[in-house]
């Protein structure tokens, strides 16, 4: 048993992320509560096309990174490959990232897939930053993608 035990931990310890990256991850990314996309579901947005709120009781923790679903499917789908469905930038204003560098929150139902990632915009009555990122994409999102880096890396 204990040659078990200590074949497990090595072998997550080798394979898994480490401390270090966890805690990465939790302090660049966007979370309300310890939650990424305020409780919204990542995959109904590729699924679907559309923002749904997760359910509470169905979570999965990746990384530090605590995700809701709105079914078991999508919880299953996500962890099979988080990457896919993860949204851009940590989950802050892809805009905003691009713009000027700064962590802005987002409206998750203002959001554009792109290439087959997730990106989320700040919205407001008077501010729709998505319609910005539409007008000059390339190089917003050239920048947003250095501009990030310098947060997570």
């Amino acid at each position: 048993m204990k040659k078990y035990l200590i074949a497990l931990i090595t072998l997550l310890l080798l394979n898994g992320p480490s401390f270090a990256q966890i805690a990465i991850r939790t302090k660049s990314f966007n979370l309300d509560k310890n939650v990424a996309i305020q409780g919204y579901d990542p995959v109904a947005y590729f699924a679907i096309g559309k923002a749904i709120k997760g359910n509470t009781d169905i979570l999965a923790i990746v990384e530090g990174v605590t995700y809701n679903f709105s079914n078991p499917s999508n919880k299953i789908l996500f962890l099979k490959d988080f990457k896919k469905y993860e949204p851009q930038y940590g989950g802050w204003c892809a805009y905003a990232m691009g713009y000027s560098g700064e962590k802005v929150e987002i409206d998750p139902n203002t959001f554009k897939i792109l290439n087959g990632k997730l990106y989320l915009f700040y919205h407001s009555w008077t501010n729709n930053t998505l319609n910005k990122w539409n007008k000059d994409e390339f190089n917003l999102k050239s920048k947003a993608n250095k501009n990030w880096g310098t947060f997570y890396h």
